[in-house]
């Protein structure tokens, strides 16, 4: 047969402190006239040694039944069974048992078991504990870690329930908040120490600088001391309740910063001097106490070779140790509310209140399936500590934010920093109140990311074969942006914005036409007053000298409607000119499209005059009685009127209307007239164009007529001129973008009018003011 597992090695002075917490519970009990009055509890402590095996032999020995007695200071009215366990510290051992005596209805509290696991009530019916699951400890966590920005981590934790069931739980909530992990490892104490330098060398060649350290002090005591033996880059620590507050870990200079979440201090009356009141015979009475006295003094209680004897002058209080060290009761604390919910738990079980006063019934056995009924209820404030639990066993979960900073000795020491209370709402629940120190004495929060983030303007871009994490900002492309830092995504602007040069705002496009401000804008107007002034002086002139022969030849009437139209014609570019509106885009059109068929049929009138004076000279002719004045005026208003009704079909049908146009530049809106249709503009333009063509081809055939002043001649090189600009109209009015193409639809009215206004009157005005000897009837009734 194999020989049983023994304890080995040290004595954990820490554990030893629980367990005379747990003695100092029961006698406080034992002394109170309120809870379980004239009911004395009793006890028996057994050591797991952390084994699983020494554990689950305990619980076997805990099941078979108790000694005789089990309170030695007092006689037991009769021998009590076992209705509780307190225990265990670690989650593996906690497991183990939990599962054996669950068949048995044996409620189990444990102050220290924190796996996640231990909530499931199918797995583990009659378990309790007074410290918090590690589910809220991982959640918060992740939250710590999300708060200080800090996305790129590495993992460290033991290999047994405790390590992996809460680092499960702590990288699933991290991969909520959107925390990538560069390495996840573990080992456990009895692995060998090649494991144990693999992944200390795993920790010094990795980039991230945070390490969360979901450990037992065990496993992790290990790695630091591995650490310490080569230099390494430093690292943020994040620990776990289990380390963060042990005395003992803070000999490792090279955690220094470290943070993490702790149980709450707590005080507890009276335990400081139960602890420290150890007399020699109490000592030497207890294997236990005889290890922990010869252990701090370095002396033994009987005589050795290879030490000194204790003399007697050895005083505990002058030590500081895990054992007497009350200033920060965290655990403790746990393991003192885990014995008073099961004094409660017995207190309603065995004791009722009537007229103002406890009576509990001293002579009822009591069944631990009662006390785990009872249990499940238990809701009391100790020591203005509150006790109860929830549907799964789990108390309410308060943690502290614990700093290891270094004191004035040089010492580092822990200090709380912030709390977290996962009973209130999100936001809330997490705060800091005082400054943290971070690794090498830093105030500046350090920094543990794959990747820099992303500024607006940019978009995060994945690395191939890389966590989420590790990524590189490419500009947001043409026409899309990103107001926020490590945006996933650009987003395209609104139609009529456009994105500034950093490409983080939207701004609004631009609006661009033709306008009066700008220096092309100046010129057309000014052109085009200029036309319409020209054309007013020559009117004069005209006027001035109408009974003169050179006007009088000239058809005196349609000269003065031709310079009319002119100046129209001259001024309607000015409606082109402008933001288009409604009533602008309508007017442009068409008075342009009127004014020049009324100044084309003008100058045809003029033609077709000359041609019938011509034919008037011949022998018999009397054709001037069929073109006459009265004609000429019918002629031009019925040329004029087809092309009032083009207009006004046009506009009744589908009318102009003023549009942006975005689809012609990306970073500008051109503010142009739309046709409304097509049809209706060609067909204005149309009219027009067979209107010069026929003036032209009528000119041509009276260009060589025998006078020294053949105006068919000026006619024919105006049309010339006329059918020649409008002609280069088409394409270069087609191809123009954006404002061009109002300013070709201007340069072809100014230079079409001023080529007809030249062309006709220009000679004209030559001879009556410069040459008036040739304003004579002789001179233009000469023979070429």
């Amino acid at each position: 047969m194999p020989e049983p597992e023994r304890c080995a090695g040290r004595i954990d002075s820490r554990e030893l402190r629980f367990s005379s917490a747990m003695i100092f519970a029961i006698e406080e009990i034992n002394n109170s006239t309120k809870l379980l009055p004239g009911i004395k509890l009793g006890y028996q402590i057994h050591d797991s040694c952390t084994s699983v095996p020494v554990a689950v032999h305990v619980a076997f020995q805990l099941l078979n039944g108790p000694e005789p007695a089990h309170y030695n200071k007092g006689n037991c009215s009769h021998s009590g069974g076992v209705v509780a366990i307190i225990g265990e510290s670690g989650s593996t051992p906690s497991i183990s048992m939990s599962r054996i005596i669950g068949s048995f209805n044996i409620p189990l509290v444990s102050y220290f078991a924190t796996c996640a696991c231990l909530s499931d009530k199918q797995q583990h019916p009659t378990f309790f504990r007074t410290i918090p699951s590690d589910q809220f400890q991982a959640d918060a966590l992740a939250k710590l870690v999300k708060h200080f920005g800090w996305t790129w981590i590495g993992a460290f934790h033991s290999d047994t329930d405790y390590g992996k069931n809460g680092m499960a739980s702590f990288l699933k909530a991290a991969k909520k908040e959107g925390i990538c992990v560069e390495y996840t490892e573990s080992f456990h104490r009895a692995h060998p120490r090649s494991r144990i330098q693999k992944v200390a060398e795993i920790i010094r060649r990795s980039t991230a600088t945070v390490i969360v350290a979901f450990a037992a002090s065990g496993e992790l005591r290990l790695l630091l001391e591995e650490l310490s033996q080569k230099p390494s880059p430093p690292r943020q620590w994040i620990g776990s309740e289990d380390w963060i507050t042990n005395q003992d870990m803070l000999q490792f200079n090279l955690c220094a910063g470290t943070i993490g979440f702790g149980i709450q201090q707590s005080l507890i009356p009276g335990l400081r001097e139960f602890l420290l009141d150890l007399s020699p015979s109490d000592v030497a009475a207890s294997p236990v106490l005889t290890e922990l006295w010869e252990d701090l003094f370095n002396c033994k209680l009987r005589e050795s070779t290879d030490k000194r004897v204790c003399d007697g002058s050895e005083d505990i209080r002058t030590l500081q140790s895990q054992y007497t060290d009350t200033s920060q009761l965290r655990i403790t604390n746990m393991v003192y509310k885990a014995v008073y919910a099961i004094a409660h738990a017995l207190h309603n079980t065995l004791c009722s209140y009537t007229n103002s006063t406890t009576k509990c019934d001293q002579s009822m056995t009591t069944e631990a399936k009662q006390v785990l009924t009872q249990l499940k209820k238990v809701n009391f404030t100790q020591n203005g500590y509150d006790v109860s639990f929830d549907v799964n066993g789990d108390p309410v979960a308060t943690y502290e934010l614990v700093n290891w900073q270094r004191g004035e000795s040089g010492t580092i020491e822990r200090v709380t920093v912030g709390l977290y209370d996962a009973s209130l709402p999100e936001g809330p629940e997490f705060y800091i109140h005082r400054n943290i120190t971070w690794l090498e004495g830093s105030t500046q929060v350090p920094v543990s990311v794959c990747s820099n983030s992303c500024s607006p303007g940019t978009r995060r871009m994945l690395q191939r074969g890389k966590p989420i994490c590790c990524y590189d900002c490419i500009q947001c492309p043409e026409g899309e942006i990103s107001n926020i830092t490590d945006s996933p995504d650009c987003v395209p602007c609104p139609e009529e914005f456009w994105p500034n040069a950093q490409r983080d705002t939207c701004l609004p496009k631009p609006v661009e036409y033709l306008s009066f401000h700008e220096v092309l804008g100046m010129i057309f107007a000014a052109f085009s007053v200029g036309g319409a002034c020209l054309a007013i002086l020559t009117a004069t002139v005209f006027f001035h000298h109408r009974n003169s022969p050179i006007v009088r030849a000239n058809n005196s009437e349609l000269s003065f409607l031709l310079l009319f139209s002119l100046t129209l014609c001259f001024l309607c570019s000015l409606t082109f000119i402008g933001a288009p509106s409604q009533w602008s885009c309508m007017l442009r059109h068409t008075a342009f499209g009127i004014t020049f068929v009324l100044c084309i049929s003008c100058v045809l009138g003029k033609t077709i005059v000359v041609l019938m004076a011509f034919r008037a000279t011949l022998p018999g002719s009397n054709v001037m009685k069929w073109f006459g004045p009265q004609q000429q005026r019918i002629t031009v208003v019925s040329f004029t009127s087809i092309q009032v009704l083009i207009c006004t079909l046009w506009l009744v049908l589908s009318p102009p209307f003023p549009k942006k146009n975005l689809t012609i530049y990306k970073k500008r809106i051109i503010l142009e007239c739309a046709l409304g249709s097509a049809i209706g503009f060609w067909a204005v333009l149309g009219y027009i164009g067979l209107l010069a063509v026929f003036c032209l081809v009528l000119a041509v055939l009276a260009r060589k007529l025998p006078d020294n002043f053949n105006e068919a001649k000026f006619i024919t090189f105006s049309m010339l001129i006329f059918c020649a600009v409008w002609i280069t109209f088409i394409p270069a009015y087609v191809s123009s973008p954006g404002k061009f193409t109002v300013a070709v639809e201007i340069f072809a009215i100014l230079a079409s009018s001023f080529g007809l206004i030249l062309c006709i009157f220009a000679p004209k005005c030559f001879i009556i003011l410069f040459k008036p000897e040739n304003n004579t009837r002789k001179f233009l009734m000469g023979k070429n």
